[in-house]
């Protein structure tokens, strides 16, 4: 009798204990650093000196980080602005790969062939950084928002988790559908998305992450004035360059009179900018492995 192969046999404790070390080092390694970031930025003035920087430990409990941070107009413009590219992008985004990869998922559909491989060489040829930037500030980008969208609105990656998940459905749902006159708007709309809400939950999460945590095309299609920029632009210029944020109570981070630590003002920043994706994973998470997993194998 042949030996059964090792994973269809009963985990053994040393494995179970392993895989519990392992998992256990792995949310201190990401919890840790998360826990000294949100209490630095509740820490007093006096804490974070006696800690000589990050606190570790409570020490002196206030929000005036987060007061301050948010009476002044230059993170609450960047966190509308934030917001406005991540909505409006990502509706873009979705709109375009599902269409796209609707049509490729179609064997009779014109082109479609073609049309896939050329989509597939973008993934390895690009044109470069400057014949892109050339293109978009001669259609007038520079300056404008859209220039922040549009550039990186498509991803063919994303393309490909949807098309093979797409020509996955049973052809007698849409076999079904046509015998009863629907076209294929009706079927997309009735059939596909329906039976297809896990991975257009995902794909949707990954271009939302893109678009809110973007900040190399404002570097380069963005003026300098800072009612402009978005968050994550903020948070580089204003928290890894150390530079004054305009607009604020203290006026910036490095004022000696100032009674929030600069320290503090920072790690606030920071927070403020993971508070969005820590409210919607949560209620994608669930969609990951029936997602894409599922859309990346099927097909």
């Amino acid at each position: 009798m042949s030996q059964r192969p090792s994973w269809q046999e009963p985990p053994t404790l040393a494995g179970q204990s392993a895989k519990g070390v392992t998992l256990g080092g792995v949310l201190l390694i990401v919890l840790v650093p998360l826990w000294i970031v949100v209490l630095t930025s509740l820490s007093t003035k006096g804490a974070i000196n006696r800690a000589g920087g990050l606190v570790i430990w409570p020490d002196g409990i206030t929000f005036e980080a987060y007061e301050e941070m948010l009476k002044g107009s230059t993170v609450r413009t960047a966190l509308l602005v934030s917001l406005g590219i991540t909505i409006i992008g990502t509706a873009i985004s979705m709109v375009v790969s599902v269409l796209c990869a609707y049509g490729l998922s179609r064997s009779g559909s014109f082109g479609h062939r073609f049309i896939l491989v050329l989509l597939i060489v973008t993934m390895f040829v690009s044109g470069g950084l400057i014949p892109t930037f050339l293109v978009v500030t001669g259609l007038g980008g520079y300056g404008q928002w859209w220039a922040l969208i549009l550039p990186g609105a498509v991803s063919v990656f994303n393309i490909l988790i949807l098309r093979s998940f797409y020509s996955s459905t049973a052809a007698e749902l849409m076999d079904a559908a046509r015998i009863d006159g629907a076209s294929d708007w009706r079927i997309l709309w009735s059939v596909i998305l329906p039976t297809s809400r896990a991975v257009t939950a995902v794909i949707a999460l990954f271009y939302a992450v893109g678009y809110w945590n973007s900040f190399f095309n404002v570097m380069l299609y963005m003026p300098t004035e800072s009612e402009k920029w978005p968050l994550q632009y903020v948070l580089l210029t204003y928290v890894n360059r150390g530079v004054g944020m305009p607009g604020s109570v203290n006026a910036g981070f490095g004022m000696a009179h100032s009674q929030t630590a600069p320290l503090s003002l920072q790690m606030a920043v920071v927070v403020l900018t993971l508070v969005p994706l820590v409210i919607v994973y949560p209620f994608v998470q669930k969609h990951f492995r029936t997602g894409v997993l599922t859309g990346a194998i099927k097909g």
